[in-house]
């Protein structure tokens, strides 16, 4: 944090403008040194940057931020300049030559946004999903989680588990004075409140379904039109197509967006018993491996073979006698019959395992906090002792500190800013 970082935060090069930059303490020198001085703070500048022996960099706007108001916490600067690659290499070489500056690392700016309590970490997670949005409800949810959704809906529970700390606290000091005796109903209301909300939070879908995307798996025997439904769902040939059984041997993932719903479509290896040699039996193994983590299965073997919960899909009805009893849907790879309608229900039932859009969702280490926060709470009791119910609200504090991000570890953090790119 006593370095003086830069890089930049656009476009990679070549690009109409390039925006490089700076923070830290010695953000201010810097642009010192290339624009001649400081500019006016929060004001664009017009300046020639040159380096140390007076060369001519580049014409560019300079805006300076002088700490701590700024995204990052601390003393920033940036160079607008134009984005040839000529430029920005010369501009970046400039700074790297002034002693105390280096180039940033991967989530660097962010990281230090964290560290100076600009954002706290269920904001930075949010930012890291929104730079990797790919579908509008992606998105959507995102920029709920950045711009401190989820983080401003915490801070709400833990002051009302503040204030019911508030409470034991009042029993605890004057429990033996005429006028307080014993929690008030208001604090077994209040608590139960809690609960029912921590649990729904919980139980609602998780953001990692909205960034990876649904998992929809095409299982069968061999020969039953897995990878032609496949290809046909895709628009394109990414599974070889054969009437010789088991040509399929590995799983095959293709990530697509459907009406802006992201799924992940898996072809897998023919379900068999006998008859399948060595490299075709791992196949089989991953195909099981994939139905247990799948959303959604596009069952298209014999009625009622396939898993719990299955769609079944009649997926030849272009051959005769080829057919299943009332399936959920009839289709044909070849003519396109009934794909229109298959799609359409994917999508409908996608949404419904997506987070609301707009709406900030939990991913798996917010939820596993929120958990403990649950667990602590969640066995209060009327006849407990007040000391022991001051505890566990205690505890639930800390979980929803750690869900903020208030206590992390190294190795946590390094995982989630090394997400972001270079100049964020």
């Amino acid at each position: 944090m006593d370095d003086t970082i830069f890089a930049l935060s656009s476009g990679a090069p070549p690009a109409a403008i390039g925006v490089v930059r700076i923070s830290g303490p010695k953000a201010g020198d810097a642009v010192a040194a290339l624009a001649g001085s400081l500019p006016d703070p929060r004001r664009a500048s017009l300046r020639t940057l040159r380096d140390d022996g007076g060369a001519e960099l580049d014409s560019a706007l300079v805006i300076w931020f002088p700490g701590p108001k700024t995204s990052t916490g601390e003393d920033l600067a940036e160079f607008h300049c134009h984005g040839g690659r000529a430029v920005v290499s010369a501009i970046e070489n400039a700074l790297s030559s002034i002693e105390g500056l280096r180039r940033a690392e991967p989530g660097e700016f962010t990281r230090r946004a964290f560290a100076n309590g600009v954002i706290d970490l269920a904001e930075a997670e949010g930012l890291g999903d929104l730079l990797a949005a790919e579908t509008d409800l992606q998105r959507q949810a995102a920029q709920a989680s950045a711009g401190g959704g989820l983080s401003r809906k915490v801070e709400g529970w833990r002051d009302r588990v503040l204030y019911l700390s508030a409470l034991v606290e009042a029993v605890l000091d004057f429990g033996d004075e005429d006028d307080v005796e014993s929690l008030p109903e208001m604090f077994h209301v209040e608590l139960s409140s809690l609960v029912g909300e921590w649990r729904d939070a919980i139980e609602a879908p998780r953001a990692e379904r909205l960034r990876d995307g649904i998992r929809i798996v095409f299982a069968g025997p061999p020969n039953t039109g897995k990878s032609s439904l496949f290809n046909a769902l895709l628009d394109e040939g990414a599974a070889i197509v054969s009437e010789e059984a088991g040509t399929t041997r590995d799983v095959i993932e293709r990530p697509v967006a459907l009406a802006g719903v992201p799924f992940i479509l898996i072809d897998t290896a023919g379900l068999r018993d006998e008859g399948a040699g060595t490299v075709e039996q791992i196949g089989i193994g991953r195909a099981r491996q994939e139905l247990e983590r799948a959303d959604i299965i596009l069952w298209l073997g014999e009625k009622g073979e396939g898993p719990a919960g299955a769609w079944e899909i009649a997926s030849r009805c272009d051959i005769e006698g080829e057919g299943k009893k009332e399936p959920r849907h009839v289709v044909s790879a070849v003519t396109g019959h009934g794909l229109h309608e298959l799609v359409e229900d994917i999508v409908a039932t996608g949404r419904s395992l997506l987070p609301k859009p707009g709406l900030a969702a939990l991913n798996r280490r917010q939820g596993a906090a929120l958990a403990d926060a649950l667990s602590a709470i969640e066995t209060i009791g009327s006849d407990d002792d007040p000391l022991l119910t001051g505890e566990k609200l205690r505890l639930a504090r800390l979980a929803l500190d750690r869900l903020l991000g208030r206590h992390s570890t190294e190795d946590m953090l390094d995982a989630l800013f090394g997400r972001f790119c270079i100049g964020k």
